[in-house]
């Protein structure tokens, strides 16, 4: 089995993210970003807009600052993305369409499926709207649901938008655009392109698609990993899959030196995870980044533990409300409590904090500076308020 060092498999990760070497110079086109995101595979959403939304600023972190009308462009005009469920709600390629296909033709709940099917009149109702007047948000559909949705949580008597989540997961409608964070709703095919892909794949080999796809975003990963990333919890027959993988010579088993359990990785990546070509970069990362939204991984890759705070109340936060991790190099050496205030032009660093053991010096504290002021600048903030810092960078 194929031995790897805990800091050779942590490089392996970055580098598969596109975290390794300089930001580009130039502002990226689309079709940077859009290779960017062939690359994570996608970009998960998220409604939280202190400093940004989540899936800008995973862009952000890759290609430094950009026209973020361009990655929309790629959404509501070139259709080469589109609004679904992978490990969460996320933009993922229309390529993938035949992967996504997975969920649409088997997803089943049985509550659910009992008050889908005691609606049917309801979902005509829905898609003929949609067809003659889409796109229109939820508030614009009438509720004629023939039995409500009753439950103890939010969605309880929300029957249009429910249906709406619903008809989403099993690829009847989409979501063409948003107005604000408003989703603006259209039958399915409208969200895509004229001609998408027509491909049916089998079970077997939609888990083998994805399996490939997710090594080359993680890098390196155990099968829970796996199991959790992209696709999550859609990978039918994984072991099998996994074994017939290695026996094809397209993934290797590894172990990585001071870390628990059996990692894989795919052949073409044993030579980068062998080698010393690794090229640092000092960036800031969305909680939500496509690196570190594993929590368990991070911590056994990174030893860094990572959680969110935001719905915490304030007073027993520890590092803030929304809080950006920092990666120098292979290390993941502080985090970032930020705010921009839009009214005033200003990034608010409400505290930078550094990690146990993390580097100290001018250089670092320089680095670190440096992506604070690019994101200010890309958020259109003309001063850099830092509050609170440690005293081993002087920021």
């Amino acid at each position: 089995m194929l031995r790897v060092s805990a800091t050779a498999a942590r490089r392996l990760a970055i580098t598969a993210q596109r975290l390794d070497g300089p930001a580009p110079r130039a502002r990226p086109g689309t079709d940077a970003i859009l290779e960017t995101v062939r690359t994570l595979r996608c970009l998960q959403l998220d409604p939280t807009s202190v400093v940004a939304r989540n899936h800008l600023l995973v862009v952000f972190s890759r290609l430094g600052p950009y026209d973020v009308t361009k990655l929309e462009r790629l959404v509501t005009e070139d259709r080469a993305l589109f609004e679904y469920w992978a490990h969460e709600a996320s933009l993922v390629l229309t390529e993938d369409l035949p992967l996504h296909r997975y969920l649409m033709r088997t997803w089943r709940h049985r509550r659910l499926q009992r008050w889908w099917d005691v609606n049917e009149r309801f979902r005509t109702y829905i898609l003929d709207r949609l067809r003659a007047d889409g796109p229109l948000p939820a508030r614009a559909i009438e509720d004629r649901a023939e039995e409500p949705w009753l439950s103890t949580g939010w969605t309880n008597q929300r029957n249009v938008s429910r249906m709406l989540d619903l008809m989403w997961i099993r690829g009847h409608v989409g979501i063409a655009a948003r107005d604000g964070g408003r989703r603006l709703w259209d039958l399915m095919e409208r969200c895509l392109p004229p001609d998408p892909p027509a491909e049916e794949l089998a079970d077997a080999e939609v888990t083998r698609r994805s399996v490939l796809l997710a090594l080359k975003a993680l890098g390196i990963a155990r099968t829970p990993h796996i199991r959790a990333h992209f696709t999550r919890g859609r990978y039918p027959q994984l072991p099998e899959v996994l074994a017939r993988l290695e026996r094809e010579g397209a993934i290797v088993p590894a172990r990585i030196e001071g870390v628990k359990g059996a990692w894989w990785l795919r052949a073409e990546d044993v030579e980068a995870a062998q080698g010393d070509g690794f090229k640092p970069r000092t960036a800031l990362l969305s909680p939500f980044d496509n690196l570190l939204c594993d929590r368990g991984r991070t911590e056994e890759l990174f030893g860094f533990s990572h959680r969110l705070e935001i719905y915490t109340p304030k007073a027993k936060r520890q590092w803030g409300y929304f809080v950006l991790p920092i990666l120098h190099g292979d290390r993941l050496i502080g985090r970032a409590d930020l705010a921009v205030d839009r009214k005033a032009q200003r990034l608010i660093a409400h505290a930078v904090h550094r990690e146990p053991g993390a580097p100290r010096g001018k250089a670092v504290a320089a680095a670190v500076r440096r992506e604070l002021e690019r994101l200010a600048r890309w958020q259109g903030a003309r001063d850099l308020d830092v509050r609170q810092a440690p005293d081993a960078w002087t920021l």
